[in-house]
């Protein structure tokens, strides 16, 4: 049976780079974002973490889906999967990582050949390549 860890992730790209976020003690980076706590709309938890990461206040009315992945869960047991709902949004603010992030980067697709992004990350680079959002 698969089990799923239900995740958000803010898609930002500049420049035709993808905004990755490194926690800390962690070597892969991310695409920012987290778990939904309960009750909370994936709207409400978008926005909560991606302020809680990036000290930046994404504009709610700007939100818009940009697409479910699905693939085997960074660094848990085979069958975990972990389900990404990825949204695009501009923001206010000046980026700054938070006390729980230790770097933030711009990932290109050859990053999907590294150890530097994680399973469910090299899906959404192939779809952002596909649609000629990055290089």
């Amino acid at each position: 049976m698969e089990t799923f860890i239900d995740k958000l992730a803010w898609i930002y790209i500049k420049d035709r780079k993808l905004l990755g976020a490194r926690s800390k003690g962690k070597e892969t980076y991310y695409i920012p974002g987290g778990k939904r706590e309960d009750g909370e709309s994936d709207q409400a938890a978008l926005l909560r973490e991606v302020e809680e990461e990036l000290t930046i206040r994404l504009l709610s009315e700007t939100i818009r889906l940009v697409g479910v992945f699905e693939a085997q869960a960074h660094g848990k047991p085979e069958g975990v999967k972990v389900r990404m709902t990825c949204y695009e949004a501009e923001f206010t603010g000046e980026m700054t990582p938070s006390s729980e992030i230790d770097e933030l980067d711009w990932l290109v697709y050859a990053d999907r050949e590294t150890d530097k992004t994680s399973p469910v990350d090299k899906i959404i680079l192939d779809f952002l390549k596909d649609k000629n959002l990055i290089d």
